[in-house]
């Protein structure tokens, strides 16, 4: 793929940053070799490239529903021609596994290939009026411009979960990506679409520090909504700031997690342990559904724990480019710092450690531990990285209690031979999603993605993401006179 990923791409031209004070550094994780320098975005580039969005979404908006799909399509094509280089896109710069990354960008074309359907799916409706020789209609409208604001923990699938629906609803974007992921979470997407064939201007890339662009890009008076994927805490700001401004703006917020795992006393515990593995060590436990902590029956803790802490001790760690490995770098300096931080806390308030690695510059290898107390500090906090804390429980209900005693509420398991006890349980724990002997860690195109509580608000994925992505207008017509109150 040709490499143009040192610029911005404001205006459908590939641009060097106006902000002459940040230069982005974009750094391989694993090995720290600095793969490439882009100049930052200004709020001049953000001013512009919001002004090219909002002149090419009218062209965007008045194509029919199978131009749009048209060039969905080929985009998908381009993900599936081009997942290899994708693929070393996300290993090189987000430190993925290569089992990780194949599944990135395997999410983000199905969600890609998914939105094609989407024009033609934007149905209105005819609604029964009592008044005479009047039609009564509603219909679906593209919000405008939308501001997407994406991740470095699955920059590629997170930025097309939002990109692809928002251009199939007829929408303009700008997107900002995560420092860390400047290329697969902004510029390799936009170069897809580029090559695609969209408007130039309907999508638009702007690399810059939170500090000279973050709030400006948010407040600024021409995007209509803005989508959010990232922590609780800056998702609570965008908010306020999404608010505060002339326009007040609507928002969809996928923040942070907490997920449980509960094992109870008659689950298949071969099934269980190998499920709870892959939900916490996938991409090292950086992805917001992972497993944050197990909940167990005391009936078949010890024996369950022994399963876990096997298959743990066998995970491949290391260069995420090696096909054995699971558990690859940290992202950041400041993000293992954090990891490190939760585990000595752990270690001072008595958890016992089952397995326990080693800490070196941003590799981090697996660590379990084990607590009866469910006040643990660990149990409460998103750890968002290689660390697996089991909790035993008593029973069913002190697990579904320990389940939802946490301020996040995005997905969570439960493993169990009684399915209709599964489901009657599952409408019990306060969370977006539930999955019954399955992972934590699932995302469908076709099935709404999202939390409750602090774990944000609004939903992605099919027709729930096309409620988000536009706006419903009632239109009334009257063929005769009208029949007034006074």
């Amino acid at each position: 793929m040709e490499n143009q990923f040192d610029k911005q791409f404001i205006g459908g031209h590939w641009k060097t940053g106006k902000d002459s004070e940040h230069v982005n550094e974009n750094k391989n994780p694993y090995t720290q070799e600095t793969i490439l320098t882009i100049q930052g975005a200004s709020t001049e580039d953000v001013d512009e490239a919001y002004q090219a969005a909002e002149r090419a979404q009218r062209i965007w908006m008045d194509k029919t529903p199978q131009e749009r799909s048209d060039i969905l399509q080929k985009a998908a094509n381009l993900i599936e021609e081009k997942q290899a280089d994708i693929a070393e896109w996300l290993i090189k710069e987000g430190g993925a596994t290569t089992i990780k990354a194949g599944l990135e960008v395997s999410l983000a074309q199905g969600i890609t290939q998914e939105a094609v359907s989407f024009p033609m799916r934007l149905e209105g409706k005819l609604l029964p009026t009592n008044k005479p020789q009047e039609e009564s209609f509603v219909t679906h409208r593209p919000v405008g411009v939308i501001g997407i604001i994406s991740p470095w923990n699955f920059p590629f699938h997170l930025t097309m979960r939002s990109l692809a629906p928002a251009l199939a609803a007829g929408n303009g974007v700008v997107i900002k990506p995560a420092s860390d992921s400047p290329v697969t979470g902004g510029l390799l997407p936009a170069k897809i679409f580029e090559e695609a064939g969209v408007p130039k201007g309907l999508v638009n890339v702007t690399v810059g520090s939170g500090s000279e662009i973050g709030d400006y890009f948010v407040e600024h008076p021409i995007p209509d909504f803005i989508s959010f994927t990232g922590s609780t805490a800056v998702g609570k700001n965008i908010a306020s700031h999404a608010m505060s401004g002339k326009k007040i703006k609507q928002v969809a917020l996928e923040l942070g997690g907490n997920s449980p795992f509960i094992v109870l006393e008659d689950a298949d515990l071969e099934e269980a342990a190998h499920a709870l593995v892959v939900s916490k060590f996938m991409h090292s436990g950086q992805i917001c559904m992972s497993a944050n902590r197990a909940i167990v029956a005391e009936e078949i803790f010890d024996d369950f724990v022994h399963r876990v802490v096997d298959r743990v001790k066998e995970l491949g760690v290391g260069d995420p480019s090696n096909e054995g490995t699971v558990v690859g770098p940290i992202i950041n300096q400041k993000q293992t710092d954090q990891i490190r931080d939760i585990i000595k806390r752990a270690q001072e308030a008595g958890a016992k450690f089952l397995v326990e690695g080693t800490i070196q510059d941003q590799m981090i290898e697996p660590f379990v531990l084990v607590s009866e107390d469910p006040a643990l500090e660990i149990f409460h906090e998103e750890i968002f990285g290689p660390v697996l804390p089991i909790l035993k429980v008593k029973d069913t209900e002190s697990a579904i209690k320990a389940a939802n005693d946490t301020e996040y509420g995005l997905s969570s398991a439960l493993f169990t031979k009684d399915l209709a006890k599964g489901r009657q349980l599952a409408n019990e724990i306060e969370a977006g999603m539930c999955h019954i002997n399955g992972l934590t860690v699932d995302d469908q195109p076709n099935a709404p993605f999202g939390g409750e509580k602090n774990s944000g608000i609004g939903r992605f994925n099919g027709e729930w993401v096309l409620e988000e992505f536009t706006r419903v207008q009632w239109v009334t017509t009257n063929a005769g006179k009208g029949h007034y109150p006074f």
